[in-house]
């Protein structure tokens, strides 16, 4: 028997839309303040994965210098009708306090790979934007509504509207369908039809240890929608001996013979607590009962780690390789960027080929120019190394090795320059927004040359490396805990995950460059 290994999508990859064309099946995810946005992932067998596409990759469709952490693409939608593509996403520009500035957009493709279209825009009343394609050929745009004012419930419920293709906007008038369940923050939309009934899945609970996916169906588009008696349909919630935590926010599939797959939202603690690793995806099988309900395939409500496959033959993919030389003409896919794309006035992997050169731009607390390239963390036990060529004449320039989650919480092994020691080496970290020197005194090294700096991570600990000699590493001060580096670390929420790569800065405004030539990312377990 073929198995599911859950998450199928590891490290930061939450929200997850999936659908199936013919004999391909593709699951959209969020990607929040990092570029390009949103990923899309394809497999054959619903067991391999592959990274295939970041469909919003132009300022055109996707402008996110001055989005806040945890701000940017929330929950995508993904679906396909009559030879298209759609894709629909929340860009994002604040969640703070008690307003939540939602755009929500509409892209397509004739082909999953593109070339995607610029946006359509739809509107800002809330996020979790999904489109349902009804039998008759409308079309209809889903999502929560976000209710600030004192004393009402945030998550006001889902409201739907219809999507003229013709005039390339909503039109007509906006519906509450329904008002949610006892569970509370009722979030992502998914609207499907099936034996004369319209089923709307939702997430419930709020996306931590409570969270959920619920159910309710109605005769008619437009409701009343009858909850599930059996609700919640998923959940993690008082379980904490499952691998897999914080089950919800779903999406279906229904394969060629007939078999129904949902994907949804996990997350995995390295301490019983803390998700290091951030929001991942996983499947579960499902099966309609005789009351013409979902459930899952074993009974219960908990999520599985193992899960039985549908009947196909495997379909792998070649392995990613563990070292990039950065010898391409542009980044590969495993690299992100902050809130904004690569340019050539910060990065380069053509004016000294066979280097990713980046040009230092704002600090780590910017929100609109980092020079930044990183790559998620998707496993609990890894190892990154790189080597960087970086003359600073200032202690205003940085360069080096950065685990990231976000502007208040990361690690950074880095090279600077101080006025009576000259360049030297030493560790930085932001913990909840407090700055802090890791070492007593920052570490000697030569005045020129190669720099090699390497990062051990095992669950919540964190070794820093060093050595100006290829091999000859020394460790660079102690053992750090980065359970910081995570969801739970502080409030107000966050979603995002740890990050993995490289970056410079200059306050001082001048552009001092850094060259790496390669790095390496390795999984341990």
């Amino acid at each position: 028997m073929n198995v599911i290994t859950n998450p199928v999508l590891r490290g930061f990859n939450p929200d997850p839309s999936i659908v199936r064309v013919e004999d391909d099946y593709y699951i959209a995810t969020s990607t929040f303040e990092w570029f390009p946005g949103v990923q899309i992932y394809h497999s054959r067998d619903l067991m391999n994965w592959r990274l295939l596409k970041r469909p919003l990759d132009r300022i055109s469709q996707l402008n996110m210098a001055g989005n806040g952490d945890s701000d940017g693409v929330w929950a995508p939608c993904l679906t396909y009708d009559n030879g298209l593509f759609y894709l629909i996403y929340t860009d994002v520009k604040s969640h703070k306090g008690a307003f939540k500035d939602t755009h929500n957009y509409l892209v397509t493709a004739s082909s999953i790979e593109g070339p995607w279209s610029d946006p359509v825009y739809l509107n800002s009343s809330g996020f979790d934007p999904s489109l349902f394609h009804d039998e008759d050929g409308r079309k209809w745009l889903l999502n929560m509504r976000w209710d600030f004012r004192k004393g009402k419930n945030k998550f006001g419920g889902i409201v739907i509207q219809e999507y003229s293709e013709a005039e390339r906007r909503l039109i007509g008038p906006v519906t509450a369908i329904f008002e949610g369940t006892e569970i509370g923050f009722t979030e992502g939309p998914h609207l499907y039809k099936r034996s004369g009934y319209y089923y709307l899945l939702t997430a419930e609970g709020g996306t931590r240890y409570k969270h959920a996916v619920t159910m309710a169906r109605s005769a008619t588009l437009l409701g009343p929608y009858e909850v599930d008696s059996h609700n919640p349909m998923l959940s993690s919630g008082g379980h904490p001996e499952l691998l897999l935590q914080k089950a919800g926010h779903g999406s279906l599939i229904e394969t060629p013979s007939g078999e129904w797959y949902m994907a949804h939202l996990c997350a995995r603690p390295v301490d019983g607590f803390h998700c290091i690793l951030g929001r991942e995806t996983a499947l579960q099988k499902c099966y309609w009962d005789e009351e013409d309900w979902l459930r899952l395939e074993g009974g219960g409500n908990v999520p599985s780690a193992r899960v039985k496959a549908p009947a196909l033959p495997p379909y792998l993919f070649a392995a990613e390789p563990e070292k990039d030389e950065f010898d391409g003409r542009q980044l590969g896919d495993q690299w992100n960027t902050l809130r904004i794309p690569p340019g050539p006035d910060w990065l380069s992997l053509s004016e000294r080929p066979g280097f990713l050169r980046l040009k230092g731009m704002e600090s780590l607390s910017s929100c609109h120019r980092q020079s930044l390239v990183a790559r998620r963390q998707q496993a609990f036990s890894v190892e990154a190394e790189t080597v960087v060529e970086f003359a600073p004449d200032s202690f205003q320039q940085m360069a080096g090795l950065i685990l990231y989650y976000n502007t208040e919480d990361y690690v950074y092994l880095r090279i600077t320059h101080l006025e009576q020691h000259g360049r030297v080496i030493g560790i930085i970290r932001s913990d909840r927004g407090v700055y802090d020197e890791l070492l007593e005194a920052d570490l000697p090294l030569p005045d020129a040359g190669a720099v090699y700096l390497r990062a051990v991570v095992s669950r919540d600990t964190l070794q820093f490396y060093y050595a100006v000699e290829a091999g000859s590493w020394s460790p660079a001060g102690g053992e750090i805990h980065i359970a910081h580096l995570s969801d739970e670390a502080k409030e107000p929420l966050r979603f995002t995950g740890t990050f993995i790569g490289v970056c410079v800065q200059d306050l001082g405004g001048t552009r001092r460059h850094a060259d790496f030539d390669y790095f390496i990312y390795r999984e341990m377990e």
